[in-house]
């Protein structure tokens, strides 16, 4: 399977303050690639950079086979690599579907705004519900829904999803992974950054854990014994690569 995104010996952080150490990883395309850590890891940091949206002071980001180090925010969004930020980052006084347009606004996507919406609306029905609403009435569940919503509106071809679990119900936790599943069946290229460990597996093709801006574990998802991937997560082991 051919890879998607390729990150190699990447150092990133803010300003004097380091935060990713020699970071390498690979994406293959058309499937499921899980970032799992505790907080203060670099999970967000690294999906971060990968955006344009945090300093490279080393290594490299390629995707389908280019660097992008130095490419800006929204050059990586019209290459079809779409951030959907840990904390949802609605547009809280415009209504559902408006804020689901604005994710329609690069050039490339506009033409097909219409059938992108209606597809967003078959993924996330409840969308379709509160269509008319302001975006600041919706529970925390249905503003994560919107959030994943407005990124799909901008047709990505590599999707990073950042703590979508983050302070939800776990009824919701259900319907959020329940649509990411369905993502996965059509064949997107998803990074799924979670500390819902059970969760994250039930999706995951292939595992990476971090620590303390490092990659400290990275196997394949079937391959994942979940005693021992807690056992480095929570610090009570050394952690391998592949």
């Amino acid at each position: 399977m051919a890879t998607a995104l390729d990150i190699r010996g990447l150092r990133a952080g803010y300003g004097a303050i380091n935060v990713l150490w020699d970071v390498s990883l690979s994406v293959r395309a058309a499937a499921t690639t899980t970032i799992l850590g505790p907080n203060g890891a670099g999970k967000s940091t690294l999906l971060r950079a990968v955006m344009g949206l945090v300093t490279v002071t080393g290594g490299d980001i390629e995707v389908d086979g280019r660097s992008r180090v130095g490419t800006s925010t929204w050059d990586m969004v019209n290459d079809g690599v779409v951030l959907v930020p840990e904390g949802r980052m609605v547009f809280r006084d415009m209504t559902v579907e408006d804020n689901l347009l604005m994710g329609a606004f690069p050039k490339r996507t506009r033409p097909r705004a219409k059938d992108n919406l209606e597809s967003v609306y078959e993924h996330f029905p409840r969308l379709n519900e509160r269509r008319r609403q302001l975006a600041g009435s919706l529970s925390g569940g249905e503003a994560q829904m919107l959030a994943m919503g407005r990124g799909l509106m901008e047709e990505p071809r590599i999707f990073l999803v950042d703590e979508p679990s983050l302070g939800l119900a776990p009824v919701i936790v259900d319907e959020i992974f329940a649509g990411l599943e369905r993502l996965k069946e059509e064949g997107r290229t998803i990074v799924l950054v979670e500390q819902n460990t059970y969760k994250a597996l039930s999706v995951a093709d292939h595992v990476y854990l971090m620590q303390t801006g490092r990659i400290v574990m990275s196997q394949n998802a079937a391959d994942v014994d979940i005693d021992r991937l807690h056992d480095v997560y929570f610090a009570r082991e050394a952690g391998t690569g592949e």
